[in-house]
């Protein structure tokens, strides 16, 4: 888990599209990263 304060490693994930994603794409920017669980699953 990450502390306040401290930098996320990068990463690449796919978007919606099947796209490439990598939080490096929006260096200089504030991201907010949101996560929840696939459909129909318990969680």
């Amino acid at each position: 888990m990450l502390e306040i304060g401290i930098q996320a490693p990068d990463f690449t994930l796919q978007d919606a599209d099947g796209n490439s994603v990598s939080l490096s794409d929006y260096s200089g920017n504030k991201v907010l990263l949101w996560f929840f669980p696939k459909a129909s699953t318990g969680g």
